[in-house]
């Protein structure tokens, strides 16, 4: 079993821990300001976000839980029924917070397929070298 990078709990993420960096609560702006400059309904745009924003800030993730981070979104994307939507809107008791209007993204799908494909690529070599290792001796 993979433990959490920093606490004491197996490691399971889920496909919005991946957006997690998106979050603007107390951070409008700053972070909110920079993710407007992007248009999250082009596909160049999205790649631009992912590439910056997720790939270049999980340097503490090792290669394995990068490889189960991915497949965490692979399995949701083979999920026809998969609610991308959902994850992106906003709770009004909770204190996470998305740019305005991301919870009116055009395709939240192809969202998350880009993320997929940027991720893919970034960290080929990590996830082909967590592939061919037995996931039971973790």
């Amino acid at each position: 079993m993979i433990k959490h990078p920093f606490l004491d709990i197996e490691y399971k993420p889920s496909v919005r821990e991946l957006i997690g960096v998106f979050d603007v609560y107390d951070r409008e702006e700053t972070l909110g300001e920079e993710l407007d400059a992007y248009d999250i309904n082009q596909s160049a745009d999205r790649k631009g976000l992912a590439e910056k924003y997720i790939v270049g800030t999980n340097d503490y993730l090792s290669y394995r839980h990068k490889f189960i981070l991915v497949n965490a979104l692979y399995l949701a994307l083979q999920d026809r029924e998969y609610d991308f939507q959902a994850l992106l809107e906003h709770d009004c008791e909770s204190t996470n917070r998305f740019p305005d209007c991301w919870d009116e993204m055009d395709e939240p799908r192809k969202f998350f397929e880009d993320i997929y494909e940027v991720l893919s690529a970034a960290w080929n070599d990590e996830l082909k070298k967590a592939n061919l290792e037995d996931r039971a001796a973790w």
